[in-house]
């Protein structure tokens, strides 16, 4: 793991890249964007998410940790549930249960996303307006929590009754995989930007209480022609540090809690989008890591 103390991966950048922050855009560059014309749930897929980089590492923990490959994933928060989308491309025996309350996110990603599936591979993707919390009799390999999403849990007892029920949901060997953001900049109220094709994406950290942890955060959304998308998105999270999801994990019933820290490109000082285990991260500005619970 390289020593650098220097800016590697910005928290603002609320993302997970293949390398340099750019590394995620996606898409061919359409001039026509505006406010006016664009789908805030379409931007955020490309400024945002990246389902293949996220599938390619639960595969590669799975065969680190287990010696196999998952076939059940269960994507809690799943919003468009695009992730859910492609575990179940990935292969003919993966099966994926996409949850959510937000029954209108869920209605945009069967319009927009259920459709990059073959008709046959439907059956293999069960879409669900529940909470989370919910009590469940089938077991799955892997659940996934991705995009912060739990952060949503500002309390202690509410974030260790969301980790007991995940770890009741999982196999004998199942695991949980999750993403966290911080470093310094994360407790700062600032704006970045970030420059992707035909659209600006803005990571707005409009509000922390150092007292109680409490953020809010705002997605916003500029273009070209100088029409702005804003508060496409508001989240109102809990800023967790690392020891206390490690130690809430295994508090909740998980054997270990592992953190998979991002390399650091010598030459840029930039993260190299290579995550794996370790004990000891950078002291910098900002970082995204994995954690992977193993029941």
């Amino acid at each position: 793991m390289a020593g650098s103390t220097t800016k590697r991966r910005s928290a603002a950048s609320h993302q997970h890249s293949q390398g340099t922050k750019g590394g995620k855009a996606k898409g061919k560059r359409r001039a026509w964007r505006t406010a006016a014309t664009s789908d805030r749930h379409e931007l955020y897929e490309l400024a945002v998410q990246n389902v293949e980089f996220e599938v390619d590492f639960i595969d590669r923990v799975w065969r680190t940790h287990r010696g196999r490959l998952a076939s059940t994933l269960r994507e809690d928060f799943c919003g468009t549930f695009a992730a859910s989308v492609e575990w179940v491309a990935r292969r003919s025996s993966n099966i994926a249960v996409a949850i959510d309350l937000d029954a209108s996110v869920l209605a945009w990603g069967r319009k927009h996303n259920l459709p990059k599936l073959a008709e046959e591979d439907y059956e293999r993707l069960d879409i669900r307006k529940e909470d989370v919390m919910r009590d469940r009799i089938e077991k799955v390999d892997c659940v996934v929590a991705m995009n912060f999403s739990y952060y949503i849990f500002k309390r202690r007892e509410e974030l260790m009754k969301y980790f007991r029920s995940v770890y009741a949901s999982l196999v004998k060997d199942g695991l949980f995989v999750i993403d966290a953001y911080g470093g310094s900049d994360s407790f700062r109220e600032i704006e970045e930007e970030r420059h992707l094709d035909g659209f600006t994406y803005v990571w707005d950290q409009n509000h922390y209480n150092p007292v109680t942890g409490d953020v809010i955060n705002h997605i916003h959304f500029r273009f070209p022609d100088g029409s702005e998308m804003r508060k496409a998105f508001t989240y109102e999270w809990r800023l967790w540090t690392l020891p206390e999801l490690q130690e809430s994990l295994v508090e909740a019933g998980f054997r270990k809690a592992t953190v998979y820290w991002e390399g650091t490109n010598l030459k840029t000082g930039e993260g190299n989008g290579r995550f794996r285990p370790s004990t000891r991260g950078e002291a910098c500005e900002g970082w995204i890591a994995y954690i992977v619970a193993e029941r």
